[in-house]
């Protein structure tokens, strides 16, 4: 059964679903190792994105088995239920846009008690981190606090739905391969430059460095991953 070209309109379900029946359908075995992430995604005429969720969706249903180093192997062919979530990467993107202008709005907004408190919300990602935790509460509670300044309450419930999409399978998953003390730190250095620039009142400097943050965001979870056959030989 050969590879089906996939509109690029389509998200990583649809990228899943074939890799699905080529499991289940013999052409790729019990053990065997699926092709390079940048070669399914020659082949299926996708981007690596996509592929690379597609793969974490497989996982999260038990069909593959991600082996750091090595590369993904069919572990089963029978599906646990399928995975239905957001791309965690588009909303990363979304996310990208709408806090982007919520940023600079704030920055023309905030009262000095606002930026206090959101002083008061990075204080809670770093003490979260110094404990060893995943600083969870602290990020959502500054991204709701950037939205609250803006007095739009419609806004501060799409920005608290859109960052609530990093619990669904597919982010906690991506989330277990990426983050770490490291990466937070960065994301916390990043949260900073966020908020100077809203004390400033600056919204150009508040918009770059929001969305200079969800940028890397999302390159941190593009960063390299798993096989290394997936490099390029030199």
């Amino acid at each position: 059964m050969p590879f089906q070209p996939i509109e690029p309109r389509r998200l990583y379900r649809q990228i899943a679903d074939q890799l699905r029946l080529l499991i289940q359908s013999g052409e790729f075995p019990i053990g065997a190792r699926l092709p390079p992430e940048r070669d399914l995604a020659l082949k299926l005429g996708v981007s690596r994105p996509s592929v690379r969720e597609a793969l974490i969706a497989l996982e999260v249903e038990g069909l593959v088995e991600v082996r750091m180093g090595s590369g993904i192997y069919v572990h089963s062919r029978d599906a646990a239920n399928s995975v239905v979530a957001e791309s965690p990467l588009e909303t990363i993107r979304a996310r990208q846009l709408v806090e982007g202008e919520l940023a600079a709005q704030a920055a023309e907004l905030a009262q000095p008690t606002q930026v206090a408190a959101l002083r008061e919300a990075l204080q809670t990602m770093r003490d979260e981190a110094a404990a060893g935790q995943v600083p969870i509460q602290g990020d959502r509670l500054f991204h709701l606090r950037v939205a609250e300044m803006t007095g739009n309450s419609v806004l501060l419930r799409v920005v608290g739905d859109l960052f609530d999409e990093r619990h669904n399978p597919l982010s906690v998953k991506l989330g277990d391969y990426f983050e770490n003390p490291a990466s937070w730190k960065a994301a916390i250095a990043e949260h900073g430059l966020v908020v100077e620039a809203i004390a400033a009142g600056d919204a150009v400097r508040a918009r770059d460095a929001m969305r200079h943050h969800l940028s890397c965001s999302y390159d941190r979870l593009m960063a390299n991953w798993v096989p290394t056959s997936d490099k390029v030989k030199t």
